[in-house]
């Protein structure tokens, strides 16, 4: 039918109501919508003939029979205004406030047929007669309603009413107020707007070719910010952290998650390779997908997940396991990442460049497909995602770098309802049935032992059921896996009088998806159902899924009640580690131009304290102090003998050519760390060793120190470094300086002296010198540089400090020696990057990534003799 009435009363320009859409074709759909406009009332909307046939009900539905309530007909709709939600702009025609108070299918109530045209037909008849009698199947209305032509109270008048049936009710249902798709009420809807947009984009792309690509081609400008790196064949995805709820947050993206199997995608010169994430080969199981990476031509690596989609377009997971051909469903390769292409590593740019790149890259009219992110609101993309009945979403920082194998807090999971990887430690079979088996028993590994999790008895087909048991048959053994036995026939609160069964036991080989309603406070599942098998994954992987608070990854302001120091009094004493401490000068300004007190310097140390201690624990400092800011005099302290309180740890030292006993300060506890910055220690300056081992340094630095270079050649710098002690198999470990430079530290594990330590590094630094001779220098001295970043070893000798992990520096912004992963060294790095406003937020995000540097330490003649 045509539109041009409803088109004509409309400005499209001015409105953000729909213009067209078009049917599945497979079955007929209804509308009710609530319309605040120049009076409140409801539209009742049927499809008919590719458009929705429309009545405007001045007092709504109702499911009693005994009321009638007028109808009138208007113009029809576009068949997308189904999910239209939102406000109509005041002046343009319906102007007001519109929610889909609620939506369903219908058909006859007595259809003449089960084909859908015909039925499409036998309904225009009983329109053009002028008496519609339906069935309805929505969330707030169901059986059966007439729509009768009204005689006599003019050409577009109907009456709509209730018939009798089980639905049939006296009660107002119109008191639901809330949208079944947003669930606002028209007032929460005019405070803020929803129409919907985010569901139609995310329906969109659940159907093959719906992915949407930028205009703009910045292909060339953003590689420029990439790394060169050769080809590689072989990556473990990087991995979500699963919380319980959606937030929103600035600076977070969302995603669909997709139920299917995490696929890896290598693409180079003609050669393809297709690997789950456990690099498994995925080449023949789903041939036509690794046939369109052939086809593409790409040199890539890319992530995502392989989907079998049913005829909505939602994935099926147990249809995916047992995908043969085009006939079990149809395959989808959804990719959101890409780690690699034509020869540049991309793991260290911003996730939304790495996405802006594979956008560009994308085949169109293929079964791969750009897996859409949406910057919107978290809680409602979640709501959208659960109304459309897919499996939850995923969270990602915006600017998040892609980490491999790692569990990090930037890419979170949020489930649209609970589900949990199990192991099959078993089956069993009631004694009076006729089943293959009567329910499968899993766990879950806990420190290398199976946990029993519970009894799974639905879910799976009578055709599933027999082919699990050929795939059983081989593991079958005599000895229960589970760390306790589980009393199978144990009765419970929903079924006393469960039929006997016997168990047989399995290697602890295979793994299930399942989901559930609950996990019980003794680990069991309440309600489990058998969803699929997984082959993406080893089964001692399968661990219990745990819940991240929200709070704990988000990163939150500090709360002034969380603060050592409260604003107030210049002077405040406190007892730390049971020691009390005196702070005074508080308002005291130690960066001027920041406003930053001492105060806010002693309240960092405090929050950034479990962090920076275990650097500090057990060695000397030299103090660095600031006791009137950064811009004013400083001054170096060794020696704090008879300076510093008895509780204070201190370390016997002799200067060169004088017995006099003096003391180094020895870092031991968070009271040691604040009354350091009590005396104006900005910046903390630990010893390489240990009071223990003073002689054997737990790390071998090599300090970058710019001098006319730039930052971005610094960090070229630390790179070629990384490459060096790559091809060496020595790991490294990267911080900012926090002034101008980069400090790499190996880990010794104090089992080497500081000569050997520094010899080592000077044969680090000369390599990276033979590579970058044009800007990098070995010379000591500062005028035989000429300009050139200076390559330290020197560090690397007894007594020598540096400013450690989580440091603040007095330099301007208040700026910190942070630790980095390696794929955040790249250009675009900043110093300012990380201070005082970022460095806690960040460190509880992450943890303490640099720890590795505390640890067992290299095996320095092993190192040699491989690289001889």
């Amino acid at each position: 039918m045509s539109l041009t009435e409803y088109k004509k009363k409309r400005s499209f320009k001015n409105s953000p109501e729909p213009k067209g859409g078009k049917g599945t074709g497979k079955e007929l759909r209804f509308v009710i919508q609530k319309h605040d406009a120049s009076h409140l009332h409801y539209d009742f909307r049927l499809e008919m003939e590719g458009v929705l046939k429309s009545w405007a009900i001045p007092k709504g539905p109702s499911t009693d029979p005994e009321i009638k309530r007028l109808a009138m007909m208007v113009e029809d709709h576009p068949y997308d205004y189904r999910n239209f939600e939102g406000i109509i702009p005041k002046g343009q025609y319906g102007g007001g406030t519109v929610i889909v108070w609620d939506q369903g299918t219908y058909s006859p109530a007595e259809p003449d047929t089960d084909d859908l045209k015909q039925q499409e037909k036998q309904l225009l008849q009983q329109l053009k007669s002028g008496k519609l009698k339906i069935n309805i199947k929505g969330k707030k209305l169901k059986g059966t309603y007439a729509l009768v032509k009204a005689y006599g109270r003019g050409e577009n008048s109907w009456l709509l009413m209730k018939l009798e049936d089980q639905f049939a009710k006296d009660t107002d249902i119109l008191l639901k107020e809330k949208s079944v798709l947003s669930g606002k009420t028209i007032a929460q809807m005019e405070k803020k707007p929803d129409d919907q947009k985010t569901e139609k984009l995310i329906k969109a792309l659940v159907k093959k070719g719906g992915q949407i690509k930028p205009v703009d081609d910045k292909l060339k400008d953003l590689l420029k910010k990439a790394v060169k790196k050769p080809f590689f064949d072989q990556v473990q995805p990087m991995l979500t952290t699963l919380v319980a709820e959606p937030f929103d947050e600035p600076g977070w993206i969302y995603e669909i998650k997709w139920d299917g199997y995490r696929a890896v995608a290598f693409m180079n010169k003609g050669k393809i390779a297709l690997k789950s994430r456990n690099d498994k080969s995925f080449n023949d199981k789903f041939y036509p997908i690794y046939d369109q990476l052939k086809s593409w031509g790409a040199n890539a690596i890319l992530d995502g997940e392989v989907v079998v989609v049913n005829k909505k377009g939602n994935a099926n997971f147990a249809a995916l396991q047992n995908w043969h051909n085009a006939s079990d469903g149809e395959l989808l390769y959804y990719v959101f990442d890409i780690l690699w292409y034509n020869g540049y590593d991309l793991c260290g740019l911003p996730l939304v460049d790495r996405q802006a790149i594979l956008a560009e890259l994308i085949p169109e009219k293929s079964s791969i497909l750009l897996s859409k992110s949406f910057e919107t609101s978290g809680i409602e993309f979640l709501n959208a995602v659960k109304r459309i009945g897919l499996e939850g979403i995923i969270a990602k920082r915006a600017d998040s770098a892609y980490h491999p194998g790692n569990r990090t807090t930037d890419w979170l999971k949020i489930k649209a309802s609970k589900g949990q990887e199990v192991v099959i430690g078993g089956f069993t079979k009631n004694k009076d049935t006729s089943k293959p088996f009567s329910s499968l028993l899993v766990g879950v590994f806990k420190k290398k032992k199976l946990i029993y999790t519970g009894k799974i008895g639905t879910g799976f087909s009578l055709k599933m059921q027999r082919e699990l048991l050929k795939e059983f048959q081989p593991l079958i053994i005599d000895k229960c896996p589970f760390s306790d036995e589980p009393d199978i026939n144990k009765p419970n609160q929903f079924r006393f009088n469960s039929p006997q069964a016997e168990a047989t036991w399995l290697k602890p080989e295979l793994i299930c998806e399942v989901s559930f309603a609950e996990m019980t406070t003794d680990g069991v599942m309440r309600h489990p159902s058998f969803k699929g098998m997984r082959e993406d994954k080893k089964a001692k992987e399968v661990v219990l899924e745990k819940e991240t608070e929200v709070n704990k990854v988000v990163p939150q302001p500090i709360n002034p009640k969380d603060m050592l120091i409260k604003k107030g009094e210049e002077t405040q004493v406190k007892k730390v580690n049971q020691q009390e401490l005196t702070f005074t000068n508080l308002n005291k300004i130690y960066w001027p131009v920041e406003k930053i007190t001492k105060r806010d310097l002693i309240n960092y140390y405090d929050q950034i304290s479990p962090f920076i201690l275990p650097y500090l624990k057990d060695r000397p400092q030299s103090l660095n102090r600031y006791p009137n800011g950064i811009t004013e005099q400083n001054f170096y302290q060794k020696d704090v003998t008879g300076k510093v309180p008895g509780w204070i740890k201190t370390y016997l030292y002799h200067a060169e050519g004088d017995d006099t006993d003096k003391h180094f300060l020895v870092g031991k506890d968070k009271a040691t760390l604040l009354y350091m910055a009590s005396l104006g220690c900005i910046e903390i300056h630990p010893w390489s060793s240990t009071i223990k081992k003073p002689d054997y340094p737990t790390w071998c630095i090599i300090d970058l120190d710019p001098d006319k270079n730039s930052f971005d050649q610094v960090v070229e710098t630390a790179q070629v470094t990384k490459a060096i002690l790559d091809d060496m198999g020595v790991p490294g470990y990267c911080k900012t300086s926090g002034s101008t430079g980069l400090h790499i530290y190996i880990p010794l594990g104090n089992k080497y002296t500081y000569d050997q330590s520094k010899e080592f590094a000077r044969i680090i630094v000369t390599l990276v010198n033979r590579e970058l001779p044009k800007f990098t220098s070995l010379e000591r001295v500062v005028a035989d540089r000429k300009g050139k970043m200076y390559l330290d070893f020197l560090q690397n000798r007894s007594q020598a400090t540096i400013a450690a992990p989580y440091s603040l520096r007095p330099k301007p912004g208040a700026t910190v020696s942070m630790p980095l992963h390696w794929e955040e060294v790249k250009k675009g790095l900043k110093m300012k990057d990380f201070t005082i406003f970022n460095a806690v937020s960040r460190a509880n995000e992450m943890g303490d990534i640099f720890k590795p540097v505390l640890g067992k330490g290299i095996d320095l003649m092993k190192v040699i003799k491989n690289n001889r």
